[in-house]
């Protein structure tokens, strides 16, 4: 689902944070990367359509500018369904886990794309913890605020998000990009109110968490320059998945909960 929680809107605002990295300082020896998006929204869930919207505006920009479409590209693909799973889960070098901390009871998409073999990006949330204790805390990257810290900001407790994005230039120069228009040249004012619900209240901790996950990603830039470190962290992470496994989940129901019995060979 495309999920204000689930937080893709992050995950496109570190694009822009990257674009416009790459345009400043071309010169720097950049990791080229594809952003993948897939996913659909609820019919009336306004704030959902106009961050698929804004993926693909920041998409037709991107991709068709010279000084980056090399470096970064982003996708967004239309009618996400079983089919095309199928094909992006086994083809993903990293899977983006990155709901906000206390609003992901559990999923399913992590796991299915760890067992494929893409390191996860992720918060402390749902699977996510389940995977790093059986995966190792070497072999997944972690970032982002707690569940119960998220509460305490939303107390009012902590640095407001205004004064976050105020302190953090490159998510400021990212919303001031989108806020302006510059992603939409034709209606410069589409996307004012999404930018403007980070400054008032950022309900799901997008500013507040981007600096984090901003060097996060850097991370992986670096992890993805050393093959043989990349290929033994996700050798590693997929041999230790096989907790996830259909198998001992299904044996486990029959044995605890529906008390029939199982063949264990």
């Amino acid at each position: 689902r495309i999920h204000e929680y689930k937080r893709q809107l992050l995950n496109i605002l570190e694009a822009v944070a990257y674009y416009d990295a790459i345009r400043a300082h071309p010169e720097k020896d950049w990791v080229p990367r594809v952003k993948v998006f897939g996913g659909k929204a609820a019919p009336s869930y306004w704030n959902a359509k106009l961050i698929i919207k804004l993926i693909n505006d920041v998409a037709r920009i991107v991709n068709n500018d010279p000084m980056a479409s090399d470096l970064i590209k982003v996708v967004f693909l239309p009618n996400y369904n079983v089919s095309l799973a199928e094909i992006i889960m086994p083809a993903a070098d990293l899977s983006e886990q990155i709901s906000t901390a206390g609003l992901e009871a559990s999923g399913t998409g992590n796991m299915k794309f760890a067992l494929n073999g893409a390191l996860t990006i992720g918060t402390l949330v749902g699977a996510n913890s389940e995977i790093k204790d059986h995966v190792g805390d070497d072999n997944i990257v972690i970032f982002g605020m707690t569940a119960e810290e998220v509460e305490l900001a939303r107390q009012g407790k902590g640095t407001s998000p205004r004064q976050v994005i105020e302190s953090t230039p490159d998510l400021k120069q990212a919303l001031d990009a989108i806020a302006g228009g510059v992603f939409s040249p034709d209606d410069r004012n589409r996307y004012k109110d999404l930018v403007g619900g980070l400054y008032d209240h950022d309900w799901f901790m997008v500013a507040r968490d981007f600096e984090s996950y901003y060097d996060a990603q850097r991370s992986v830039d670096k992890l993805w320059t050393n093959n043989k470190d990349w290929y033994a962290k996700t050798i590693r992470n997929t041999a230790n998945m096989a907790w996830f496994s259909s198998d001992r989940t299904i044996r486990e129901y029959a044995n605890d909960i529906w008390n029939v019995p199982t063949n264990e060979a």
